[in-house]
């Protein structure tokens, strides 16, 4: 992919700019106290470049799924309030993000300011990516700039059709997280290994199909082990296994044999009873598994062998837990794999999610050489797709 213009390369001096971020955060359970900022810190960088060119900051981004209607829960005020605090600045909140109320108070918050406009999604204009739409929140501004990796796989109004209207450049976040993930794709130092779990295999074939000629190693855990499991004439158990799992998983073991990378699937699993947080669990060599038990993560051995790997290994990719790892009794696999990667002296990246929900869980994400802040924006990049949001960005 092109490199894309920068917002360091363009001059924002006295103006205002619309930047598109995610702070799509999570919350404590019925509060407005946000859990993890992550995304948030993650833009400062951007924010404090145009704060240092005398820019007007105007901010939008989407906060769950209100799915077109106004949903009081889903306000980006506590939002603002917590960027204000990082920030040690007001900034100023509107009750919507289009109109002429917004206008108004756009126009009339003094250089320097931050403003953080409403949830976008509560306008069906902004998902269906209504050039009208997206007019509107041009006409805010005087350039624009995209700093939301994690929704760049949409074509939405703030990310794709406002780039019709506005001079635009990538974010300091956006243009790491392409960097970083370039590089993977373009160039990786080797041995390069690539640590994948989560539920179905089908999430990540494309991706393990477009890297199968630059990866060294493959190991698989998480629910999609089941599958692969299941080709060697293995017993799962009560795990589930989607047709098109079992498929895919086939064609990747004979894609190891054609292309020559390895692939790793656990030699042993801790198993449970049933898919509750305090079900009875074990742990068993991967041909011990019987009905009714399930997999839930990977073992101990199985763990050593692969943070063996990654040690030795000079640039990793790692997207999806190797087991249930919300709940303590089937953590340890994804605890071991992440300090496995952390401790590795070559290039780590984390592919977002659930992934760096667990790095951060974990407190370990400094250790990292890159978590990114778009799970499938990171995982379709990896593919080889086209990203809307990075491809609508003039090139440098």
């Amino acid at each position: 992919m092109p490199t894309k213009r920068s917002v360091s390369d363009m001059d924002v001096e006295g103006r205002t700019v619309l930047v598109r971020v995610d702070y799509n955060v999570t919350f404590r359970p019925d509060t407005t106290e946000i859990s993890d900022d992550s995304r948030i810190r993650a833009t400062l960088p951007t924010l404090e470049l145009l704060k240092s060119r005398n820019a007007k900051i105007v901010l939008c981004s989407h906060l769950g799924r209100p799915k077109g209607r106004v949903i009081e829960e889903l306000r980006m005020k506590p939002v603002a309030v917590r960027l204000a605090n990082l920030l040690k600045q007001d900034v100023i909140s509107t009750r919507d993000c289009v109109g002429s109320e917004v206008s108004d108070l756009v126009s009339l918050a003094p250089q320097n300011s931050v403003v953080m406009l409403e949830n976008l999604r509560f306008h069906p204009g902004e998902e269906n990516n209504e050039p009208e739409f997206a007019e509107e929140l041009a006409a805010l501004a005087d350039v624009y700039v995209n700093d939301a990796f994690g929704t760049a796989h949409r074509a939405h109004a703030s990310t794709f059709g406002i780039t019709q209207h506005l001079d635009s450049a990538v974010g300091l976040l956006m243009e790491r997280e392409l960097h970083m993930l370039g590089k993977a794709l373009e160039n990786p130092a080797r041995p390069f290994s690539v640590a994948l779990g989560g539920a179905k295999v089908s999430d990540k074939i494309r991706m393990i199909e477009h890297l199968a000629g630059k990866v060294d190693t493959f190991l698989i855990g998480g629910g999609m082990a089941s599958a692969f499991l299941a080709t060697q004439g293995l017993t799962v158990g009560a795990s589930r296994i989607e047709d098109a799992g079992l498929k895919h998983a086939r064609n990747v073991t004979r894609m190891s044999k054609e292309r020559g990378f390895s692939l790793i699937i656990p030699s042993d699993v801790v198993i449970a009873d049933r898919f509750e947080r305090d079900a009875s669990s074990k742990t068993v060599i991967s041909s011990n598994i019987c009905e009714p038990w399930l997999i839930m993560d990977i073992g101990d051995e199985t763990a050593r062998r692969y943070g063996n790997e990654l040690q030795r290994s000079n640039t990793i990719f790692w997207n999806g837990p190797m087991g249930v790892f919300e709940w303590e009794s089937f953590s340890k696999g994804t605890t071991s794999v992440a300090r496995s990667v952390a401790r590795a002296a070559g290039t780590s990246i984390i592919g977002g999610g659930s992934t760096a929900d667990a790095v951060y869980t974990l407190g370990l994400e400094k250790e990292m050489s890159h978590v990114s802040t778009g799970g499938g924006a990171s995982l379709e990049y990896l593919e080889g797709r086209d990203l809307p949001g990075v491809s609508a960005i003039q090139d440098a």
